[in-house]
């Protein structure tokens, strides 16, 4: 069974994106047998602004906070990125998260569940497959994009998917088992 997670990038106070991420996650452990879910919350692991004096691919590590980021990132096989728009671009957490680490993110697969206003965060999911590529993630094209997603809240703030929306989180989930069991065989 391979290791799915799925990476809450927002950070922000108000955020929707602990609603949606939650939404993503239950789905997917609803609705696969090749995947072990967990969920990561960036705003709970807190990582500093890059502290590591040493280069990341160099994994000479000397906090225990990117130790920690380090192993949970290894031993993943696969992610799906939570991502706010934030002026057409990914939220600043997701960027430092990605940055303290280098060979832990190599050849794996990466689908995207971005929300926002009218765009549904399709500007930052753009600008983070250039990222994600220099980190050797391969990210795919299947998404889900939540487009006002305001209007997507109960009066409890919490998430409510469309039938588009779960559609679209099946067809993400199916192409990234696929890509999943090619990487592994290429990290191997």
């Amino acid at each position: 069974m391979y290791k799915l997670k799925v990476i809450i990038a927002s950070t922000r106070p108000g955020r929707v994106g602990l609603p949606v991420g939650e939404w993503f996650y239950n789905y997917a452990k609803n609705n696969t047998n090749n995947f072990e879910v967990g969920l990561l919350d960036l705003l709970k692991i807190n990582l500093p602004l890059l502290d590591e004096p040493n280069h990341p691919r160099l994994k000479q590590y000397t906090k225990e906070h990117t130790k920690e980021w380090s192993k949970t990132i290894e031993e993943s096989d696969a992610f799906v990125f939570v991502i706010p728009e934030y002026n057409y671009g990914p939220p600043a957490s997701l960027i430092n998260a990605l940055d303290y680490l280098f060979q832990e993110w190599h050849y794996k697969a990466a689908g995207f569940v971005s929300y926002g206003g009218v765009s549904g965060g399709l500007r930052s999911v753009q600008s983070m497959k250039q990222v994600l590529t220099t980190l050797k993630i391969v990210p795919l094209s299947e998404a889900v994009s939540i487009a006002m997603v305001g209007q997507h809240l109960d009066e409890q703030k919490n998430f409510v998917a469309t039938e588009s929306n779960e559609k679209s989180a099946a067809v993400m989930l199916k192409e990234l088992e696929k890509w999943t069991g090619a990487l592994v065989q290429l990290r191997k």
